[in-house]
């Protein structure tokens, strides 16, 4: 593709996405509230790497299971429809999860709570 037509391309591509109600958009508690939730998920999930299952809380994880379930319901029965909540509980939601799974394989399933109190 010669210069010309790759500035060409790269010009649709910028007006379409920095047009004016994109722009409106990202000004609007509608962007920002999903996206300063999004470190909850993204916590979750290093978690799942870097976290020992002996130090996963419980209950805090199955509050966050609760948290992100009902968020996923209220960003579909809001209007206009915010899918980019919807995604960041998800997401939440299936980390949560995982962490849930560790917890309960590594408390319930492999009797490894039994040893510390021994």
């Amino acid at each position: 593709m010669s210069n010309v037509g790759t500035s060409q391309a790269a010009q649709k591509v910028t007006s379409k996405l920095f047009n004016k109600s994109n722009l409106k958009y990202l000004f609007t508690t509608h962007f920002w509230g999903p996206a300063s939730n999004f470190g909850i998920p993204i916590a979750a999930v290093m978690d799942l790497k870097n976290k020992t299952p002996d130090t996963i809380s419980g209950p805090m994880t199955s509050a966050l299971i609760l948290y992100s379930a009902v968020f996923m319901r209220y960003s579909l029965a809001i209007k206009p429809v915010n899918y980019l909540l919807f995604g960041c509980h998800v997401i939440n939601e299936v980390a949560q999860l995982g962490q849930g799974y560790r917890y309960l394989k590594y408390h319930y399933i492999d009797g490894n709570d039994k040893q510390l109190r021994a």
